[in-house]
Formats: structure tokens, sequence, C-alpha cells
């Protein structure tokens, strides 16, 4: 009842627009440095390589979501253009995540679009592959609208599909050529359009990975949970399937012990490394996916 509570907590606090802005004052503090990998682009970089020495490649995520102005989405877009540049330019071993109300999406889906198509070209243009993150249940349909439109041009783009919704089965069939990330999900959904329970979110879970192994499309299965790497570890070896058709993501500062262990194993091993000022939703989310998470935040804090 207790963790409950925290979590209706931390996923107000998230779209919490006055927050949130305080928040950028702060600085990362309050125990967010240890789950976001700095403000600037060079100081992302810098825990890029530092992964990449530990065989752990990335994927970097530049912070910000629910744009309110056609400026804030255009400044995005550069700033996602100049981390696929600097990305290019230093060699590291890392992709790009993206979220399209970051992006303008509630402004305009051809805004939005737009500006994607603006990122794509020089994803193109330096051989890079985009992932569209998955956000909350109303964004769904429409990111992946924008995804399909996408991939009548460009082919190093996929999206997230979330394990907790009733239509994620249905959507993995429908983009069964694309790669795509599961995970179990972060939002608060209601019970109309996903599952409340974990054994029923996380048997629909296992149930995706084994659809999207199974059609042949590289898969990125993003979890903590070391039931699920067991289980996906026994899929992929009753069903011969190579190790490079799939890969382990995990998110910058959780885990990390697991990671390397992973890495040291032969498995591809991807850190989603988080990056900007605008850190305060994303970390209120991660506080309230699991009750540890707040401990291990306030251990960060008062260890400073």
């Amino acid at each position: 009842m207790l963790s409950q509570v925290s979590k209706n907590v931390f996923m107000f606090a998230s779209k919490n627009k006055t927050l949130n802005k305080a928040a950028k004052r702060w600085g990362l503090q309050l125990g967010a440095s240890q789950v976001v990998a700095g403000t600037s682009i060079d100081e992302a970089m810098g825990q890029v390589r530092r992964l990449n020495e530990q065989g752990l490649i990335c994927t970097l995520d530049h912070l910000g979501e629910f744009v309110t102005s056609r400026k804030e989405a255009i400044e995005a877009t550069v700033c996602n253009v100049k981390t696929l540049e600097a990305i290019a330019e230093s060699g590291v071993e890392s992709q790009l995540s993206v979220k399209l109300t970051q992006l303008g999406l509630d402004l305009s889906e051809q805004f939005c679009l737009e500006n994607m198509v603006t990122i794509m070209e020089t994803a193109k243009q330096t051989n890079q592959f985009v992932t569209i993150d998955m956000e909350d249940y109303s964004h769904c349909q429409m990111t992946l609208d924008i995804l399909k439109e996408l991939r009548k041009t460009y082919q190093q783009v996929g999206t997230v599909i979330q394990a907790y919704l009733y239509r994620s089965q249905q959507d993995v069939i429908d983009f069964e050529d694309v790669p795509l990330r599961l995970v179990k999900g972060a939002y608060k959904e209601s019970a109309e359009v996903a599952f409340q329970d974990k054994k029923e979110i996380d048997e629909n879970f296992i149930n995706i990975i084994n659809l999207h192994l199974l059609s042949g499309s590289y898969t990125a299965i993003a979890t903590h949970d070391h039931e699920i790497i067991a289980k996906v570890k026994s899929l992929v070896a009753e069903q011969n399937i190579s190790r490079s058709q799939f890969e382990f993501q995990m998110l910058y500062g959780f885990r990390t012990e697991l990671q390397r262990q992973l890495a040291e194993e032969g498995f591809t091993m991807r850190v989603y490394v988080p990056f900007g000022d605008d850190w305060f939703g994303y970390y209120m989310r991660r506080l309230a996916e699991r009750p540890q998470n707040v401990a291990f935040a306030l251990k960060g804090f008062f260890s400073k």
C-alpha cells in the first residue's frame, strides 16, 4: 500500500511543470547525478567513453519532454543533431534515443515529423541508429504513426513497445520487421489500457520478447529484472537464436555489476545514458518504478 502511494506521488511529480522548472535551478542534486550522466553533451560523452572501456555500448538520450513551444522543440532537435554529430566525431559506440513530445508532438504531428526527419537525415549521413522512446499511452498511436511514416525513407529507426499495455502483442506483430526495444513500461496507466498486476506484465513481457525474437528481427530487451534475463537466456539457447540478433539494455547507474557481468558473458549490453538539464521527470519516474530506488537516491544524496 505504502509503495503504491509513493509511486503515485513520484508519478504526479514527474509531470509537474513547476517542480520541473525548479529542478533545473537545483542542478543534479537529490541523488540525480547517480542516474543522469551530466547536463552537457561533453559530460555525457565522457561517461559513454568510460562505459565503452568496460565493454558496454550505449544509447544517449537528451532529456526533455512535453515542450510547449516551437522554439523549445527546434532547440531540442538541434541538440539531438549535435549529439549524433558528437557520437560520429568521437567514434564512441553509442546510438541515440529521442522523445517525440520533446520534438513538438503535442503542438503538431506534422511539425514533430519534420523535426524527426531533420534528425534522421543526420543519422543517415553518419550511419547511426535512432530509437524513438515510447511515452504515455495518450502518445502511443501517434508515435507508431510517425515511425511508420519515417520507415518509408529511413531504415535505421525503431521504437519501444511496453509490455504492460494490452495492445503490445499486436504492435509487435504489426512492426515485426522493425528493430524494437521491449520494456515493461514506466508510466501510470489505467486498467482500461494496461495490466496492473506484476505477474501479468512479466508474462506479457516474455511473450512479446519471444514473439519478436522468433520473427528474426533485432530485439533489445530492456530490463533490470534478473529473473526475466535468466528466462531470455534460456529462451535463446532453446531456440538457437544468435547473440547477434538481440541485446540487453539497462539504465545508466542501475545494476552496474550485472551490466558488466552480462558483457563479460559475451552478451551485447547497452546502457541507456540520459543527460541534460531537463532531468526531473525522468528521475521521478525512476523513483516511482521501485521503492528500492528511493533508498538508492537518498544514499547518493547524503554521500555528497
